[in-house]
């Protein structure tokens, strides 16, 4: 793609002046095309002496009379200049100039006649009211008006809101112009900035001087005279149909938005335009363009080189079918809409460039410079069988992340240097398999041998990634009844291909978005990627490879996880089993631990269990829930037990013993204490705590004290008692009328367990004791 002279503006009339024009320090602030191409016009806002004037290029010195205009301020100054299709002959237009206050002057342009003025209207109905913005719809005009109040308001926020939407169709036929009836879209509205798309009209806060006001877009379908509430940081909020000219007032119509508006950060707009696909591009003032949908949806596309924008650093945007082109500070770069991906970047040897139309070839780029009219062409290449250049420059790009996180230098890698440089040939094979194999012909005669080799290991996988690509087609073309199982089955091979690659943060970022997006399908991909299912006993089980367990259990470092939000793989996992099969949970963190403990010792930091446990992990995600039930609450205790860990198992004991659920206390207590006699001891204290402050373990005893470690005596039993009786205020009586008091009739069979059984002395020496003979005999000599 290369940069190539196709105009030196020798053949505009007066080509000398126009490029005198555009030569000059203050040069044009506005240059626009009209629809064939064939004219220019010249926006300057020039300072004293010269005046401010729009002026009209024809291009191939067409000959006629020429389009000057110019104004003397304080005269209302030029606010825009549309041009609109005329019904009356296919293809022909119209030009309307429109001043501040109202005035619109149309010019229709007659070859071998040159500019004629058809007629001067009044856009506005009031003589006090000014034109602020204004743009075309087809044949409509859509334009922002302020409308001052009849007497001086001291009240600032009723003076914010003087300003008026309106919208009036523009009649050209045989007989002359003229102007449909008014059409008040809104009123009692803030300014606003308007921007019309052939189906809708977007409406961008035209200042942040009301804080309220400033933190949204209206975008407003004539259509279906409905609006709709966005705001680029959190996307579509609400729509309304305006049934009534009663409704279109700006504050009826946020009633019902006013709080959740006021969380809003203010709009980070440095420009804004329409693109050709009908979306609103805006570039926020830290580089970053995106774009918004009609529908309200928002989507980021590129950043931006260099940077904060500074307040006057002109930014250019335009569309070529779906590249966005994109000039900042003397560099134009080419950008893929769709992928977000930077097609080209060149740097101008021009200072001053401005976007022309190009007669309806979407394949090239048109710019107007001071030394004439260059051509950016990025046609597709004749072999179209041919995979797109992206797929191998892809290639190389994940190449370079992958050697850089392994480089032990701080030089950083390029995709120049890894082409050039000849030290790293794995890019290089797999590009070249890649170009030929993706080919619908056969294999082609320039691969080597050895590249075809690895071509046959690679079939399943090129396979794979074709049948993928071929089902992403699929959902973008598929009817709106089909796409909800095209997306399934893309989720689905999606998950299996990232658990199969490693799990690095753009990886997991993806995930993170396509559970978001598609929770239920991503939900069926994981149990069929971790073959999860219940066994004839209903426990469940899973066949994953050690590999799928590896990537499942990944949990990454700090510094890429909190910042931007994004949740590890086994957290995603877990939050997708609370939300469509709550029971399996506590079994699939019981698996994990399986896995983990046969893979990586105990101790191990390398392992998952050495960061943070796994239950810890699973816990994490249930206390992220909006509510809380008394199902949260069984799941925690599941995922506390399910760990084994002896804290684990303490806190859901005391858990518990909070819920006041006394069977299942003595229930665990039993079951657990056969776990480690450290454990038993901690267990049973707990539970004579308990047992020393009120009588709700009484029935139970008979299942506790066989619970008593041997070591403890009944001295111990005794000082942990005397410690947790309650304390009363009142003198303590022998004889209690409450009959909640601990009394020695009920420590007595535990006292009388600890003191009849064998002491551990008894014991170390017991075998000694019943020997036949004493002392033992004397070993036979050996001669």
């Amino acid at each position: 793609m290369k940069l190539r002279q196709i105009s030196d503006l020798s053949d505009f009339s007066r080509g000398h002046w126009l490029r005198e024009l555009l030569c000059r320090r203050d040069g044009p602030s506005h240059v626009q095309s009209s629809p064939d191409g064939q004219h220019l016009l010249l926006l300057q806002k020039s300072r004293p002496p010269t005046l401010p004037r729009v002026v009209a290029f024809q291009r191939h010195s067409i000959a006629g009379a020429d389009l000057e205009r110019s104004w003397q301020p304080p005269q209302p100054a030029l606010v825009g200049l549309l041009f609109l299709q005329s019904p009356v002959v296919l293809g022909s237009w119209v030009l309307a100039v429109v001043w501040e206050h109202g005035r619109t002057e149309v010019w229709h342009f007659v070859v071998a006649v040159g500019w004629q003025l058809l007629q001067t209207l009044e856009l506005c109905q009031g003589a006090r009211a000014r034109v602020v913005s204004v743009c075309s719809q087809g044949a409509t005009l859509v334009w922002c008006e302020e409308r001052p109040p009849l007497g001086a308001h001291s009240d600032m926020s009723k003076c914010a809101f003087r300003f008026c939407v309106c919208a009036r169709a523009l009649e050209v036929g045989e007989q002359g112009v003229r102007l449909g009836a008014v059409r008040i879209v809104l009123h009692n509205s803030p300014e606003y900035q308007i921007l019309a798309s052939p189906q809708h009209v977007f409406l961008v806060p035209a200042s942040a001087g009301f804080a309220t006001t400033s933190k949204f877009l209206l975008i407003w379908h004539p259509e279906k005279a409905e609006f709709t509430i966005t705001a680029p940081s959190t996307g579509f909020i609400r729509s309304k149909v305006l049934h009534s000219s009663s409704e279109s007032d700006f504050r009826k119509l946020l009633l019902a938005s006013v709080g959740l508006l006021s969380c809003f950060a203010p709009l980070d707009i440095h420009t804004s335009t329409v693109s050709n696909s009908g979306g609103l591009l805006l570039v926020s003032r830290k580089g970053s363009v995106s774009i918004v949908e009609p529908d309200g949806t928002q989507r980021h596309i590129f950043d931006l080189e260099g940077g904060p924008l500074a307040q006057g650093s002109p930014v250019q945007l335009k569309t070529f079918g779906s590249i966005l082109a994109c000039v900042l500070a003397g560099v134009l770069y080419l950008v893929d809409q769709n992928s977000g991906r930077l097609v080209e970047k060149e740097v101008l040897s021009m200072k001053d460039v401005h976007f022309l139309e190009s007669q309806g070839e979407e394949d090239s780029i048109q710019l107007l410079s001071q030394t004439g009219i260059y051509s950016f062409s990025f046609s597709k290449p004749e072999d179209s069988s041919r995979p797109e250049p992206c797929l191998v420059e892809m290639v190389f790009e994940e190449a370079c992340r992958y050697y850089q996180r392994r480089s032990l230098s701080s030089s950083k890698l390029t995709v120049e240097k890894l082409k050039k440089g000849g030290t790293f040939q794995a890019p290089v094979v797999l590009a070249a398999i890649l170009q030929h194999s993706l080919q619908k012909q056969k294999l082609a005669r320039g691969l080597q041998d050895t590249y075809a080799k690895l071509l046959s290991t690679m079939s399943l996988e090129l396979q794979s990634y074709m049948s993928l690509e071929l089902l992403k087609a699929c959902v973008v073309c598929a009817p709106e009844s089909e796409v909800e199982s095209y997306c399934k089955e893309l989720v689905e091979q999606e998950v299996s291909r990232i658990l199969q690659s490693d799990m690095d943060k753009d990886n997991l970022a993806y995930l993170n978005s396509v559970f978001a997006s598609f929770p239920k399908a991503a939900w069926k991909a994981t149990k069929s990627c971790l073959q999860l299912q219940q066994n004839g006993d209903g426990l469940l089980v899973a066949r994953a490879t050690p590999e799928v367990w590896k990537k499942v259990l990944c949990q990454p470092q700090l510094e890429e996880v909190g910042q931007n939000g994004m949740a590890p793989l086994f957290e995603l996992i877990c939050a997708s089993f609370l939300r469509f099969k709550p029971k399996w949970l506590p079994s699939f963190v019981e698996l994990t631990q399986q896995y983990v403990s046969s893979s990586w010792s105990y101790s191990s930091k390398e392992g998952p269990e050495g960061r943070v446990p796994l239950y810890k992990r699973a816990l994490g995600v249930l206390a992220r829930k909006n509510k809380h039930g008394e199902a949260d609450d069984e799941m925690e205790l599941e995922l506390l037990l399910c760990s084994k860990r002896p804290k684990a198992v303490l806190q859901a004991l005391h858990l518990l013993i909070r819920l006041k659920q006394w069977q299942r206390v003595v229930e665990v207590a039993e079951k657990f204490s056969r776990l480690s006699p450290l454990l038993n001891k901690e267990i049973f204290i707990t539970l004579l705590a308990e047992f020393a402050q009120h009588r709700e373990l009484d029935p139970y005893l008979d299942r506790l004290w066989p619970l008593c470690p041997a070591e403890l005596t009944a001295s111990d039993i005794l000082t942990v008692v005397l410690q947790h009786l309650p304390h009363s205020e009142e003198d303590p009586v022998p004889f209690s009328s409450e009959g909640n008091q601990l009394t020695v009739g009920l420590l007595k069979p535990l006292l009388q367990r600890v003191v009849q059984r064998p002491s551990v002395q008894d014991e170390m020496y017991s075998d000694a004791l019943k020997s036949t003979t004493f002392p033992p005999p004397t070993p036979p000599r050996e001669d």
